[in-house]
């Protein structure tokens, strides 16, 4: 068989043109084509967009493991039996840890690397809550797709490849105590990171995905994967023990929502903040947008963010330490009040008082009207570092997003979950299902939803072209990153109101999504993200 010929597989230098894509029967789209395949190959072997969305979610976490794994967090929205259904997979930090003893050690935050901002991972309780309440398929079927690929390997794609080398340089620099010998051990071939097209694999990783399937999950939380997890945590120095891992359970949770021009915009509640981009729209819904690309049109997204983010910041945490509540903070009255602080120039977002008035992303849908947006991650690409050996559980650091000042919501605390940045979104109108949307990318996340949101109610765009279209990302104060295939006049206009904009061409940044929507017809329209290597894989 002939060899490839000699070629650049990182070398993208003419635009591409992606279609929607249309479909009835079940629909996944994934970040990765192989883990949607996986998903859509459990919808043709009778399984439902529940089991698609675990198979395509085990399946990512072999297939990217730039950006979630094993040992992370995850949320989703379910739309079955005519109503959504809220799922909050984040794990708290350890009974034994506190924001006195990392204080007294000499930090002045949460560390970014190694077992200190490790919490408890969700993600595989997820994958075992969803399939018990709603699907068809037992995990060992689901999630067999998953397995295979990490047993017998797969070729690694573009946008991961370079997203690994990025990783795996950053380390090499960073990392030079014994316990993160593991994760080169794991994501190394003969010491580097793999290129696009060359096949990785890892037994270990297959094993640990293989156990969680036969048994829900319940050797990774009470069992020999939770005593070796816990262990290697505790040897790194870190401060979770088993019984941290056995008393963990997901929370089912109420979704909560603003109507946005006739449309209702889900969101999951605190800890995550899914609660900022709909802060953001109740802000905005006030404005007549008639076109996409213009001056007004930005600088009040831009406005309208940072003062969501500002709230967002200072107010989200676990929802038993909030010291404001979800209403207060959507009220049309704090909403009304929030907005006279958008004028003609850019502002520094300061928070209100409301009181007073490394992630994935999928979303599938199959013939029964079940509808599925899953997120989950590791956050900051591969997370702390750490990977448990011979396990291919590679921890997250979610605890980094615990702050250590006294006082704070959002402070450090035993058995607290921090606040959260992954936020799968949905959309309904009059009691129906439109779909699930999502947008990954830490502090992005927001500032997509609201973007795909206006993409799509306010200006038209299908779920291909609204994905397709630039985006801008606020950064902190005026700071605003606006995607290179921007208008440069809007670039110009946008720093003549005192934005301080700057141009990126950094193609992991920007966020990367998903959209699937329905018709009245139950004829399915989905879109992938552009700035990866993003699939529809439908039938």
């Amino acid at each position: 068989m002939p060899s490839f010929p000699e070629f650049n597989s990182n070398h993208y230098p003419y635009m591409s043109r992606r279609s929607a894509v249309y479909a009835r029967r079940g629909m996944v789209a994934t970040s990765q084509p192989l883990a949607a395949q996986a998903g859509l190959e459990v919808l043709q072997k009778g399984g439902n967009a529940i089991d698609a969305a675990i198979a395509a979610a085990a399946a990512l976490t072999v297939v990217e493991p730039t950006a979630n794994g094993i040992g992370g967090d995850a949320f989703a929205l379910v739309w079955h039996g005519g109503k959504l259904h809220g799922l909050n997979a984040s794990g708290p930090a350890p009974q034994s840890i506190s924001a006195e003893k990392l204080s007294a050690d000499g930090h002045k935050e949460v560390p970014k690397y190694g077992a200190l901002p490790v919490t408890v991972p969700g993600t595989p309780s997820a994958w075992a809550a969803m399939a018990k309440r709603f699907g068809r398929l037992p995990l060992t079927q689901s999630m067999a797709g998953a397995i295979a690929l990490a047993q017998d390997g797969f070729p690694v794609s573009p946008v991961v490849a370079h997203a690994w080398q990025v990783a795996h340089k950053n380390f090499r620099r960073e990392f030079k105590e014994s316990h993160f010998q593991s994760w080169f051990d794991t994501f190394s071939i003969d010491g580097r990171a793999p290129e696009a097209g060359e096949l990785w694999r890892s037994a270990g990783h297959a094993a640990t995905l293989a156990a969680i399937a036969a048994d829900n999950a319940e050797s990774f939380y009470r069992g020999a994967l939770a005593e070796k997890t816990a262990a290697f945590i505790r040897q790194a120095g870190g401060y979770m023990d088993v019984s941290d891992l056995a008393d963990y359970q997901p929370e089912w949770v109420n979704p909560i929502g603003v109507n946005y021009r006739g449309y209702d915009v889900w969101e999951i509640p605190p800890n995550g903040h899914g609660m900022v981009a709909l802060m953001a729209l109740n802000l905005l819904k006030a404005y007549d947008f008639s076109e996409r690309d213009t001056l007004a049109t930005y600088h009040r997204q831009i406005e309208a963010i940072k003062l969501a983010y500002a709230d967002g910041l200072a107010h989200i945490a676990d929802p038993a330490h909030m010291k404001v509540t979800v209403e207060q903070l959507l009220s049309e009255a704090y909403a009304d009040e929030r907005r006279k602080l958008i004028g003609e120039r850019a502002t520094l977002p300061v928070a209100g008082d409301p009181s007073r008035g490394g992630t994935v992303y999928l979303c599938t849908a199959d013939a029964e009207g079940n509808m599925v947006s899953f997120i989950q991650s590791n956050y900051m690409g591969f997370g702390s570092g750490l990977v448990v050996p011979g396990t291919g559980i590679s921890l997250h650091n979610r605890g980094n997003n615990f702050t250590l000042e006294a006082g704070h919501p959002n402070i450090l605390g035993p058995g607290k979950r921090p606040y959260h940045t992954i936020i799968p979104g949905f959309m309904s109108r009059d009691g129906q299902p439109v779909g699930p949307f999502g947008v990954m990318g830490g502090f992005m996340q927001p500032q997509g939803h609201v973007q795909m949101v206006m993409n799509t109610v306010d200006f038209g765009l299908n779920p291909q072209a609204a994905l397709d279209a630039p985006r801008w990302e606020w950064e902190k104060g005026n700071k605003v990153s606006i995607e290179h295939t921007t208008a440069e006049p809007l670039f110009r206009g946008l720093a003549g109101l005192g934005h301080e904009v700057s141009w990126s061409g950094n193609q992991l940044g920007f966020g990367r999504g998903q959209i699937i929507w329905r018709n009245d017809a139950g004829v399915l329209c989905g879109g992938t993200e552009p700035r990866t290597d993003g699939c529809v894989a439908a039938w």
